[in-house]
Parts: C-alpha cells; structure tokens; sequence
C-alpha cells in the first residue's frame, strides 16, 4: 500500500521589516562573538569565553515573543542574550575585556553581567543555577500579579542538573509564569546527548510534573518566534509553566579553550551549510524580494562598524580603580 503523500509544511508567517530585523540582530550576535574570539586570541579577554555562535535565532525569535517588563536569565553563554535584550554592545565587550567601561564595571567578565533596566538577570557560570532563579522572578511576578513571564534559559547538559527538576516541581505546582527554554546545541560541554541522557527528547522532562513541552527547529527564527509566543501566553495567562527544547548547534568549542574533537569537521561544515539560521534569513529575504545583495551587505557593513566600535571602546577604556575592589561586596556589620 502506497504511503500518502507527507503533508506540506505551512509556510510561517513575516513581513520584510520583521525578517529583516532579525536579520539584522542574528547578525550582531554573530559578529560581535566572532569579534570577541578574535580578542580572546590576542589574550584581551581573559578566564573563560562561551560563544553562541550557531545558536542566534533561539534568543532572537525568543526576544520578539517577549514584552516589555518579561524577563531572561540564563548560563554562561550568554552574550547574544544581553544583546537581544539591547544591552550595549560597548559595555559588553567592554566587561569581557575587564574595562571600566562594562556593565558590572570590569569586575565581573563574561558570567557576571545584569541589566535590571533591561530585564536580563545574568549570566550564571555555576552549571544549571540561572533555572530556579528563572522560577523565583516568576514567583515575584505572580506575587505581585504585574503580568509579566521570566524566560530561564539553559543547555540540554543542566537538563540533567537535580535543582532544574526541583525547579520544574515548584513551579508547576504554583503555575508560575515561566518559560524553560532548553538550548540543546546536542553536546553540553563535550558529550552528546545520547550518550549522556536516557531521555534524548528533552521537551519531555517535564511530563511527570505535567508541565507541557514543545521540540522547536532552533535553527529556524521564525518557528522560535511561534513557538515562544505560544509559551509566553501559556504562562500569562495563568495555565503556568513550558518547556521549549530548541534543537540548535554550536560551530565552536564549548569554550574558547575546547577544541571539540568529539565531533567530526564534516558534521559541523554540514550544518553550517545546510541549516545555518542567518543565511535562512538571508536566503528568505532574497527569494521574497525583500533585500537585494546590495541592501544585505549594507547591513553587514554596518553590523561590523558598531562591532569595531565596541572593541575599540572596550581597549581605550581603562582598567578598573583599585578601590573598586572595595565597591559592591557586602562586609559584616560590626556588633
């Protein structure tokens, strides 16, 4: 018997502006962590550096679902995540370069990063941390009924963390506003999923709390932006929390200090070529008329003059005071 036919897969709805600006913030991150290799290998950026290279339509599709007064928290890999939420792209590299001129002064690098005025709560280099976090800025917001959903971000290696499980547990049975957003880049630190957990669809994690999840093409901005929409409003609307597992790719070591022998050269030119998230954007924009080749590198120029002005700013800025040592600890209060 002849199977029938699969059906044809709805096109996601956009409009010019809207592709175009994803195109665009797609392309900051991108630039901006390739920049911020460049300056770790000339020993500007010291510790450790996570690049989101691969990964940029999870945060930005995730970013358009979001409004005003929602908030994100999520690892250490987290620089497209600040420039998503539209932390300066000055003051961020100026932190990875320990500078004056960054958000946590020079003090913090790359893990310790906030924005209270932009809703972004780090940052966390402490494996899996940022999740129940993520629940307690829900628990505030239903506490204070303000109609907002935090976002906790986190890789398919702290799915396996024991706290994201607590987590799940807690704000399930409060029905917290929260979204779980599980970046599955398939290797964690250096293992891949299959071989390190027993559950490979992580979107499921959460069905002994009957907490729903949903697996997303994280490659694909668009179904991100639909996917996350469906989520926020589960959680605004008071039905609690979601699991988004987006199935996305890192083309770099898990750090600038790994280099990812676990994995095949073939395997990463393959999906590079094949589902890279801003060349989709790019080839949707060209195939719909809506940018031409000259309008998209007038873009990239552009992105790469805003880069260079960060890094420029981030190495004319100076080192931290040696008083700064003193700021921002909390000493013991004598009796």
């Amino acid at each position: 018997m002849a199977k029938k036919p699969a059906k044809k897969k709805a096109e996601l709805k956009t409009n010019k502006d809207e592709l175009l600006g994803f195109y665009r913030d797609m392309l900051l991150i991108r630039r901006f962590e390739e920049k911020a290799g460049q300056l770790y290998g000339m020993g500007q950026i010291a510790g450790f550096c996570h690049l989101y290279i691969g990964q940029e339509a999870v945060v930005t599709g995730c970013r358009a679902a979001m409004i005003d007064g929602d908030q994100m928290i999520t690892g250490y890999r987290d620089h497209g995540h600040m420039l998503a939420c539209g932390m300066e792209s000055r003051g961020v590299m100026a932190e990875l370069t320990g500078r004056e001129g960054g958000y946590s002064r020079g003090k913090g690098g790359s893990m310790h990063m906030f924005s209270t005025d932009k809703k972004f709560y780090g940052g966390h280099g402490i494996v899996g941390a940022q999740v129940p976090i993520g629940a307690g800025l829900g628990f505030a917001n239903k506490y204070l009924d303000n109609g907002f959903v935090s976002l906790a971000f986190f890789g398919d290696g702290a799915s396996n963390q024991g706290q994201v499980y607590e987590t799940f547990n807690m704000a399930k049975l409060w029905d917290l506003p929260v979204v779980f957003v599980i970046e599955n880049n398939q290797y964690a630190m250096g293992t891949s999923v299959e071989r390190s957990s027993a559950e490979t669809e992580l979107y499921k994690r959460g069905s002994s709390f009957e907490i729903e999840g949903i697996q997303v093409d994280g490659m694909n901005v668009l179904e991100v932006r639909d996917a996350a929409a469906k989520a926020i409003k589960h959680a605004r609307d008071g039905k609690g929390p979601m699991i988004l597992e987006m199935k996305t790719y890192r083309y770099r070591g898990h750090s600038m200090s790994d280099p990812a022998k676990y994995r095949s050269r073939d395997e990463v030119t393959k999906t590079r070529s094949e589902r890279d998230p801003i060349d989709w954007a790019r080839a949707r924009l060209m195939e719909k008329k809506w940018a031409d080749e000259a309008e998209l590198k007038a873009i990239d120029k552009e992105i790469k003059e805003i880069v260079k002005d960060a890094a420029d700013f981030s190495l004319e800025s100076p080192e931290p005071h040696p008083d700064e040592l003193w700021t921002d600890v909390l000493l013991p209060v004598e009796a």
